[in-house]
């Protein structure tokens, strides 16, 4: 049995989350039934040997580099553990990793994109909030560097964070990407959340020095999380690891995601037409 690391990429839609939970889907349990169809996993054993997650993704969030590390047999391959992953989870690249290797403990970085729908002309009576772009960009300036993030997470302890956040504009798109070593739980959304309160007016810059104040903030001025569903967790760096794509995984990756992109773009054109055709 040798060390491996695996790239997963996941559509998060219909799963609750990453880690395992009782009695409801996440990709992690799709993963360890796939080891135990495969013989790797034992049916009674609780996990791998050697397993260890880059990061605990929330409920509708999705990945393309989620990566994972197992002691595993020489001819698991990301090809051989699509083979019995659902098609909504497909591993795509490979690593052989050194003794004491931790998926979690072991990334220097990680990196999550948020996909903003911010169009830059809104109707007068839309229910989406106009985004004042240079605004956005000066929060997300204000917003990187070293803080203590106790407002803007759940977690209790351990919340100081060096973070870079930026966004570039793509059509009615604000594109958010936020790197860090390690994020607190809901970070990234709650990030935008508070980018997009200052982007569109509902709070001063003010706001941004305060979050980052050791008193908890009031609840009326408490930063909900953004939707889960445009967020992606891009990269996990990981300096002693050189990845290998394999090419028949990757291909079959690339399909499902093609097709599910086909027809999500064929299912808003359905509900254009129906919302477009209320009078």
């Amino acid at each position: 049995m040798l060390l491996r690391a695996f790239r997963i990429a996941y559509d998060g839609t219909d799963y609750y989350g990453y880690q395992r939970q009782p009695d409801v889907p996440t990709v992690e349990d799709t993963i360890f039934d796939a080891l135990r169809a495969l013989g790797v996993l034992e049916s009674d054993a609780d996990k791998p040997d050697g397993y260890a997650a880059a990061g605990r993704t929330d409920a509708g969030v999705s990945a393309l580099a989620q990566t994972i590390a197992l002691e595993a047999p020489g001819w698991l391959t990301p090809r051989a553990l699509n083979a019995e992953l659902p098609a909504d989870v497909r591993a795509w690249a490979s690593a052989d990793a050194p003794d004491g290797f931790h998926a979690t403990h072991h990334a220097s970085r990680r990196t999550y994109t948020y996909h903003l729908y911010a169009p830059s002309d809104v109707p007068a009576d839309s229910e989406i909030a106009l985004i004042d772009d240079e605004h956005f960009l000066t929060a997300c300036e204000a917003l990187s560097g070293t803080h203590d993030v106790a407002n803007l997470t759940p977690d209790d302890h351990n919340t100081e964070r060096t973070l870079a956040l930026t966004a570039t504009r793509d059509g009615d798109y604000l594109v958010v990407t936020a790197s860090a070593g390690g994020f607190t739980r809901e970070l990234v959304r709650r990030l935008v959340s508070l980018a997009c309160e200052i982007g569109s007016g509902e709070s001063s810059f003010a706001k941004l020095d305060r979050v980052f104040e050791p008193e908890p903030l009031p609840g009326p001025e408490g930063i909900a999380p953004a939707p889960p569903e445009p967020l992606v967790l891009t990269d996990v760096a990981y300096p002693d690891l050189t990845f290998e794509t394999d090419d028949d995984a990757a291909e079959s990756a690339r399909a499902v995601f093609d097709r599910r992109r086909i027809e999500r773009r064929t299912g808003a054109r359905v509900a254009g037409q129906v919302a477009d055709g209320i009078r």
